[in-house]
């Protein structure tokens, strides 16, 4: 009796084997048959990632273009202020100095009405 058993169990230790080899073969095959379809989406995903990597760059370079247009504008507009505040001051610092020099001519004019007062008082008393 323990031949039999002993054939059961070699009879059942093949079987898994040949259903092992059987499996092995099958996914071998699966796997070269999926092969051109494997690459055909290794391609796929490759372009999308080409063309996310190509979207990003356009992107970064729009933000580096807007970056510099706005500070060549805030540059502008600095330099307009300046400009502007520099001209103001110009201005403020011409109207002082009219101001002074009319203030320099309405005494110079008071002093010379006060000398020619003057002078006729000491002629009339001469």
């Amino acid at each position: 009796m323990k031949a039999t058993r002993d054939n059961d169990l070699s009879d059942r230790r093949k079987a898994a084997t040949d259903a092992k080899k059987a499996l092995l073969e099958t996914y071998r095959a699966a796997k070269t048959a999926a092969e051109p379809t494997l690459l055909a989406k290794q391609a796929e995903r490759a372009a999308v990632a080409e063309a996310r990597e190509q979207r990003r760059a356009e992107r970064d370079r729009q933000k580096i273009e807007e970056r510099e247009r706005e500070l060549a504008e805030a540059a502008e507009r600095t330099a307009a202020a300046e400009a502007g505040a520099r001209a103001e001051a110009e201005a403020r610092e011409a109207a002082d100095k009219q101001r002074i020099a009319r203030v320099i001519e309405d005494e110079a004019a008071r002093k010379a009405e006060r000398d020619r007062r003057y002078a006729n008082r000491k002629a009339r008393k001469a």
